[in-house]
């Protein structure tokens, strides 16, 4: 359960047909927007002055932005296209009856799996807003980063490529595996799997680096 300061809630919603419509969306993911979301919520809004941090901070405000869903799904455009075009940093909480989902946009859409609300979890950790943007980062993009992993101290931004890449090595490790399995003839059967451990050798150097 997400349970920010009492200070933080807005709870304030905000008119579907008037929110879409200032939005820049096609055809076909404005139906979605009208056919998937029932209702939009500004559900906080998390400031410095408003959590009693230091103002020096880049980023001067977080809102945190509820769709409440007619089904457990949403096409990912929506909330890309929601992000893109709004000056805040937004955090986006999605509930369909008693389950959730949040996803934030940096550079590309990160989503966490759908789970009971009870386990959505979503803590306010830092000095600064920054700091507390970087978390929340942490919390919802880095959902595959391994938990061995000494990279805590790096920058997000290689935290998340490292991420990426270890998803690509696990894409083409299975991919490899597959392909090795039904491959008939010995020669190439031989290069595949010389393929496949390089690749598994790539994932654990980078895994354990």
């Amino acid at each position: 359960m997400i349970e920010f300061p009492s200070l933080t809630v807005v709870e304030k919603r905000l008119p579907k047909e008037t929110f879409y419509a200032n939005l820049s969306l096609n055809k076909s993911i404005k139906e979605k927007f009208v056919a998937d979301i029932d209702k939009i919520w500004v559900q906080n809004s998390l400031t410095a002055k408003i959590l009693h941090l230091d103002s020096s901070a880049e980023i001067k405000e977080i809102l945190v932005l509820r769709l409440d869903m007619k089904k457990q799904d949403c096409e990912p455009k929506i909330l890309e296209t929601i992000a893109r075009q709004n000056a805040h940093q937004l955090i986006f909480l999605l509930q369909y009856e008693a389950t959730g989902m949040l996803a934030v946009y940096y550079h590309k859409l990160y989503q966490s799996p759908w789970c009971p609300l009870v386990n959505l979890h979503l803590k306010i950790i830092g000095f600064t807003v920054d700091e507390i943007w970087t978390h929340f980062l942490e919390q919802i993009a880095l959902q595959h980063e391994p938990i061995n992993s000494k990279t805590g101290t790096l920058p997000i931004d290689e935290r998340l490529q490292r991420q990426e890449t270890i998803q690509k090595l696990e894409t083409q490790i299975r991919a490899l595996e597959k392909a090795t399995k039904n491959e008939q003839q010995p020669k190439k059967r031989f290069t595949l799997y010389t393929k496949l451990q390089q690749v598994k050798k790539a994932l654990e150097d980078m895994t354990n680096g």
